[in-house]
């Protein structure tokens, strides 16, 4: 079926003879003729990408906001390293994961260090000694036995202390002491009993603690004592009444 507009328009091509033949054809060909098949596929295609440069865009934009957070992120970790403004990436991040790993270091040293500080409560460790390769060479000893007492400081603890060694026959290597407000923490590296004699481990680890926790841990708690970091002050218990009345 003939178009309608295109007879329309060759019917007014007559009225200019004087025109070129390519320019009247030109002329004469429009409007296009409809293509109903085509038309669909562009509607098609248009739904599929999301309709016109909507997609492409949407696309630019979150590759946009990806470098922005990307960079955002290298700007933090340049505030870590110094000298960092003309470093690039790989080095940057070479340099950060390098920091942080001594970052690591010094806390694992500052842990140690924390560890030997006495606390407010009065316990005694036993176990076993795993960090004292040295010792067990020199000695030619298979296991120690590492020891922890942290209590209040007095005059006559380290005393009773070396009593206690002595009475359970026990060879002291290594000794730590540390003290800070009245309160004292001692590490002690002791040899562990021959297993050809008899002794069980785990018997000498409940005896050695029991012995050492009658030292560290007094069974009378009506004595006067003053801990000179607070000032604290354990009275005993008739002190009270009479100040009451």
């Amino acid at each position: 079926m003939e178009n309608p507009s295109s007879i329309e328009w060759a019917e007014n091509a007559a009225l200019f003879p004087d025109y070129p033949s390519a320019a009247a054809a030109a002329f004469l060909s429009w409007p296009p003729a409809f293509d109903e098949e085509e038309e669909e596929g562009t509607a098609i295609g248009m739904m599929r990408s999301g309709g016109g440069l909507s997609g492409p865009q949407s696309h630019r934009e979150a590759e946009k906001r990806r470098r922005g957070r990307i960079n955002a992120q290298l700007a933090t970790l340049r505030t870590l390293i110094p000298m960092s403004d003309k470093m690039d990436k790989a080095t940057l991040l070479s340099s950060v994961v390098d920091h942080v790993k001594d970052l690591k270091r010094k806390v694992t040293e500052i842990s140690k260090v924390l560890a030997d500080i006495p606390v407010e409560t009065d316990q005694v460790i036993v176990d076993d000694a795993q960090d004292y390769d040295e010792q067990r060479s020199f000695f030619n000893a298979v296991n120690f036995v590492r020891v922890s007492i942290c209590c209040d400081d007095r005059p006559e603890l380290f005393a009773e202390m070396n009593n206690v060694l002595k009475e359970l026959k026990l060879v002291m290597v290594h000794a730590d002491v540390t003290c800070l407000g009245g309160r004292v923490r001692t590490i002690i590296l002791l040899l562990c009993p021959d297993k050809d004699k008899g002794i069980s481990i785990n018997s000498f680890k409940q005896s050695l603690k029991l012995a050492l926790c009658k030292v560290a841990i007094p069974s009378s708690s009506t004595t006067y004592r003053i801990r000179s970091k607070r000032q604290r002050f354990f009275l005993p218990v008739a002190h009270f009444h009479s100040i009451n009345k």
